[in-house]
């Protein structure tokens, strides 16, 4: 007979193990000696030993489900009951019972988990429903829509709620993504609509522009271009692949005209240059006869030369007004000098003065008389009223010897 401290094997090849409640038939062993057969059921122990122990750390370290576990503690649990092993027996139900206080434990950590992370989720959710209904009244299409796409892929992200919430809040979801998308087809729509109106006016204008490029209507020509171009910036955008080639063809267009203008200007502006010129020239020889000294061989020469000033042709406008100026000066200093002569040979105004001033002469001289009365007689203030008198009619009679002199005399 042979025995240790958890199990003994009697002369009959028994093997016992010793337990709380006494000991327990083990096996039976016929093949060896006694010791042989309490190492083989020690081994058997030892195996039970190693399989808690890796139970444990899986329960511990992995992600172990807590259904997994508990069955292959029950797996265990079977094989230690069924005393087929010698050793400390009660020691590993010790372990097993501490495992399944583990595994439960674990399980109420991770319902905890589950609905703080629920919480979270139905939260998160409820965020990304509330931007998504924000975003559905955005006009900014492309970011709203970008952004949009990326909420769709944070949802994907996020776990699952119960059924009936998580669908409640991913209608609400999807009902905003489908308003957005909604509002933004019937707005491209539009737009496009716009572009297609915008396309078919700019072509008129266009074809106006073309037909305008060989006009040599200077002027009511570049002013019709002006208001085309007012025309086009107020008809919008046409489609991108219009765009371009519309604007190539109006600005082309307008290019032709503005170019051939721009040479006939030039060509103009060159002429105009060259008769400034020439009539600066005749300008300084008018006015070499000031001062006039002979009437008539000045009237004669400032003729000749106004008849060579008019077939000169334009000049720049803004040199114009001087060098008529310098004419103009002229033609006034020969016009006075004119109306000077005829005044001193006219014989009907030479007599008219002659009288006026006879009239004049005789009414000062009888005024100074009647003021020497007055004063004589004591009539101061009729003295005084006749002599204000007097002074205006001598006034008057130099004013008419002043231009009696004019006339000679």
């Amino acid at each position: 007979m042979s025995s240790d401290p958890w199990g003994r094997v009697d002369e009959t090849g028994t093997v016992y193990v010793r337990t709380a409640d006494g000991e327990q038939v083990v096996g039976s062993w016929q093949a060896g000696s006694p010791d042989e057969a309490l190492a083989y059921f020690e081994r058997k122990y030892e195996g039970l030993v190693v399989e808690i122990g890796l139970l444990e750390r899986r329960v511990t370290t992995t992600d172990l489900a807590p259904k997994d576990a508990l069955a292959a503690i029950e797996h265990l649990r079977e094989q230690v009951d069924a005393h087929h092993a010698v050793g400390d027996l009660q020691a590993l139900r010790d372990r097993l019972d501490k495992l399944v206080a583990n595994v439960d434990a674990r399980r109420e950590e991770r319902k905890a988990q589950r609905a703080q992370q629920t919480d979270e989720a139905r939260h998160a959710k409820e965020q990304l429903v509330a931007e998504a209904e924000e975003l559905a009244q955005s006009d900014q299409w492309r970011s709203a829509g970008e952004r949009l796409r990326a909420l769709v892929d944070t949802w994907k992200g996020l776990p699952r709620l119960d059924r009936k919430s998580d669908d409640e809040l991913w209608h609400r979801f999807s009902h905003a993504r489908s308003a957005f998308s909604k509002r933004r087809k019937a707005h491209f729509a539009q737009l496009d609509a716009q572009r297609e109106d915008a396309r078919k006016a700019k072509e008129k204008l266009v074809a106006e522009a073309e037909s305008l490029s060989g006009s040599t209507d200077w002027g009511p020509t570049a002013a019709r271009y002006r208001d085309l171009m007012t025309e086009w910036k107020a008809a919008g955008r046409a489609q991108r692949e219009h765009e371009d080639d519309l604007w190539n063809r109006f600005r082309g267009a307008q290019d032709v005209f503005f170019a051939a203008r721009g040479a006939l200007f030039a060509e103009r502006d060159a002429e105009q240059t060259e008769n400034l010129k020439l009539k600066e020239e005749l300008a300084e020889e008018a006015e070499k006869l000031l001062p006039i000294q002979d009437l008539k061989s000045a009237r004669a020469a400032f003729r000749s030369l106004n008849e060579r000033w008019e077939a000169v042709g334009h000049v720049p406008r803004d040199a114009r007004p001087k060098v008529e100026g310098r004419m103009h000066t002229v033609e006034r200093a020969l016009q006075e000098a004119e109306e000077a002569e005829w005044r001193r040979t006219n014989p009907e105004a030479r007599a008219r003065a002659q009288g006026l001033t006879g009239q004049l002469q005789a009414a000062v001289d009888k005024l100074h008389g009647q003021i020497e009365q007055a004063r004589a007689a004591g009539n101061a203030s009729r003295a005084d009223k006749l002599e204000r008198e007097l002074e205006g009619r001598q006034a008057l009679l130099d004013q008419a010897l002043k231009g009696l002199h004019e006339f000679g005399g």
